[in-house]
């Protein structure tokens, strides 16, 4: 049989391995960051009549630009984070993944870098690495925080085509101030992305990068409907930024890259967002209180602005996991070493994991 290596494959890409978290069938799942409330029936019903009323029309291609759907988006961001959007300021791809490449099919690619703060999402080396951009890992600090002087000192000495900020972080769930994004803005020589897949779950009085788009035409916010939304298998990803922005993805986007049916279930869920959003209240109360018990417990725990938290230390987290994983409750083993991560569940949910928690460790 033909191998991997028999096959003449781009030579930065061998030895590579494919980027994945594990996919088991247990009775609680808490690795992904999924958002544990599924749609309700009225939601369910509405998912329906809106892909059957879409169903007639599919021997024709999509709305090429979203245009319905992108209005929406920004009507939803006008109203989340208090800005002025319009459709012409807001872009949609499928899921932030392919927002994430878009931007660097655009303004990264041969010759050109890009740079990030780890431990942060494994995706932006990953996706820089398929469109032939080289990754520059500037690190965070202990903390895992991000220090403004820290990041300027980063972006001068290495000059990258393309900056991620991941706000609030993956894996570690902490969110940046104004002032280091701000920072970054002031002597970065290409894009900065800030990446807010989590900013809906953010603690009140985080602020969102939004409100740094007026007279930063550089500035890139990415979202998702993955998570508040509790899409992630429709996979909409979506933008803000300046118009110019928009002009330079087109050049790079694959036509009717976004389906009519994933269009028509986006729309949907944007109508319902009160009942959706509804639950992300839920979320963040249930993931002070599971950072409370954590650190009662006396483990070390990250400040979590997002729908998942970083915990330890263990000295061989690989075998708290499994032995999780034999008591049914699945997290994940990523990040810096000795740290453990959780998304955040259903009482139920957290209630097994704690349970597990302490037989395991």
């Amino acid at each position: 049989m033909t191998s991997l290596g028999d096959l003449p494959i781009r030579d930065d890409l061998r030895g590579q391995k494919a980027y994945g978290a594990p996919q088991i069938d247990v009775p609680v799942q808490l690795n992904t960051n999924e958002n544990p409330y599924g749609p309700s029936e009225a939601l369910v019903r509405a998912l329906g009549e809106g892909v059957a009323a879409t169903a007639g029309t599919l021997n024709r291609y999509p709305d090429r630009d979203a245009v319905d759907l992108r209005a929406g988006l920004a009507a939803y961001l006008n109203h989340e984070a208090g800005v002025r959007l319009d459709t012409g300021r807001v872009w949609a791809a499928n899921g932030s993944n392919e927002i994430i490449l878009q931007i660097l099919q655009a303004f990264g690619g041969p010759g050109r870098s890009a740079l990030g703060f780890e431990p942060s999402y494994a995706m932006h080396p990953t996706i820089s690495m398929v469109a032939n951009t080289r990754w520059i890992d500037a690190f965070r600090d202990e903390d895992f925080g991000l220090e403004a002087q820290r990041a300027v000192a980063a972006i001068e000495e290495h000059r990258p085509d393309v900056v991620f900020l991941t706000s609030p972080n993956n894996p570690t769930g902490t969110a940046l101030d104004h002032e280091a994004i701000k920072a970054v803005l002031s002597v970065a020589p290409g894009m900065v992305v800030v990446d807010e897949a989590y900013g809906e779950f953010r603690r009140s009085g985080t602020p969102s990068a939004l409100e740094l788009l007026p007279g930063n035409p550089r500035l890139i916010v990415t979202r998702t409907m993955s998570k508040a939304f509790a899409l992630a298998g429709a996979r909409l990803g979506y933008l803000a930024a300046d118009p110019a922005v928009l002009e330079a993805l087109l050049l790079v986007r694959l036509p009717y890259h976004l389906s009519s049916v994933t269009q028509a279930v986006a729309r949907t869920a944007l109508s319902f967002r009160e009942e959706l959003l509804g639950y992300v209240q839920e979320l963040r109360a249930t993931r002070d209180e599971t950072v409370e018990w954590l650190r009662g417990e006396g483990f070390r725990v990250a400040d979590s602005d997002a729908n998942f938290i970083l915990f330890g230390t263990f000295d061989d987290r690989d075998a708290v996991w499994r032995r999780m994983l034999d008591r049914g409750v699945l997290i994940r083993a990523v990040g810096p070493p000795q740290w453990l991560r959780v998304s955040v569940g259903t009482p139920a949910e957290m209630a097994a994991f704690r349970s597990a928690l302490k037989e395991s460790v």
